[in-house]
């Protein structure tokens, strides 16, 4: 059975401030959770491995789902 195109999450990030280090992640521009400097570098630097096009931008989404702690629940466990 052929999978369906995964729609997009509407996540972005946002340095909060830079001289701290934290890295605010946005949902459909509302502020979804703050993360502290060692978090915020891990994930900055897995962003920056990901891919370019469709198949990157997926997986920064994901990325940053992870970072919010909220993924994965009900229908969209496979």
């Amino acid at each position: 059975m052929a999978r369906l195109p995964e729609q997009p999450l509407g996540f972005s990030c946002a340095p909060r401030n830079k001289k701290s280090g934290e890295l605010q992640i946005l949902r459909d521009g509302k502020p979804v959770t703050l993360l502290g400097a060692a978090q915020a570098e891990r994930l900055l630097a897995a962003l920056a491995r990901c891919e370019d096009g469709d198949v990157g931008e997926a997986q920064r989404q994901r990325l940053l789902a992870r970072a919010t702690g909220n993924y994965k629940r009900g229908n969209e466990r496979r």
